[in-house]
């Protein structure tokens, strides 16, 4: 599991983190961003693993992230910022599952590489 600062990943062009990620899963790594991806490098991001995908070799991805604690004074509100997702949890499909998930909590279930 590698522990990624959100200095490191602000450093990185949006494709540059993209590509990061997927080699790094790909490689059986589980990855969390102590600060998440925006919406379109999300959407990217789920773009290239779906072209990815080979049955035998890589099954994909699991993602999951806590909402941003967003903007609550009265023009945030109106306005809807968006900001960065806060932590993301990035891992192979194969051995990152899921099992609960809040505004302050995700409960996973890491397994071992197949």
């Amino acid at each position: 599991m590698d522990l990624i600062s959100e200095v490191k990943i602000s450093q990185m062009a949006s494709m540059e983190k993209v590509r990061y990620i997927i080699d790094e899963v790909r490689k059986g790594k589980i990855l969390v961003l102590e600060k998440g991806l925006n919406p379109m490098e999300e959407a990217k991001l789920i773009e290239m693993t779906m072209s990815a995908i080979q049955p035998d070799e890589f099954s994909g991805i699991e993602m999951q992230s806590y909402p941003s604690s967003g903007d609550s004074s009265i023009f945030g509100k109106i306005f809807k910022k968006q900001g960065n997702k806060r932590l993301t949890v990035i891992g192979p499909a194969n051995q990152l599952k899921t099992l609960k998930k809040d505004r302050n909590l995700i409960s996973a279930l890491v397994s071992a590489s197949k």
